[in-house]
């Protein structure tokens, strides 16, 4: 599964940045995960603007991951399902799957131990969050082909 953005659609709401963040939030509230939790989970999405063009960068989850061959430690893998996943406790914190990455889907989590953050398409749901949540299905979840 890999989520599709459909750059035409989205109209840079950044629900999809709010409600990743609640779902990686401790508490799964938007009011706690804001407001109250200490260290704030960080968004697994972010949304770019330029002018009037805005859409949703994320992990693409691509077949032939860059992030993942980079990777010194093993932390980037992709699992038996084809989730390019990240294990933040063999990271290191080098940031070389930030540099090979062609989109830029990779984000540093500065909020500890310095350790990479990225799209794990929500683990446990069915949907991803930030899919579930785009009012203009700029987000859609797609069978790989």
């Amino acid at each position: 599964m890999k989520i599709q953005i459909n750059e035409e659609f989205c109209i840079g709401c950044r629900l999809c940045e709010v409600y990743c963040l609640v779902e990686h939030s401790q508490s799964k509230d938007i009011v706690k995960a804001f407001k109250r939790e200490a260290p704030r989970a960080l968004a697994r999405v972010h949304v770019e603007e330029n002018g009037p063009v805005s859409f949703a960068l994320q992990c693409r989850h691509c077949n032939t991951p860059s992030c993942v061959y980079a990777c010194l430690t093993g932390a980037m893998h992709k699992d038996e399902n084809g989730v390019v996943l990240h294990n933040p406790d063999r990271c290191i914190g080098c940031w070389s799957c930030i540099m090979v990455c062609p989109f830029g889907a990779i984000t540093r989590d500065e909020r500890g131990r310095k350790v990479a953050s990225k799209c794990d398409l929500c683990p446990g749901r069915t949907t991803p969050s930030c899919v579930e949540h785009c009012p203009n299905e700029a987000l859609t979840l797609v069978a790989e082909a």
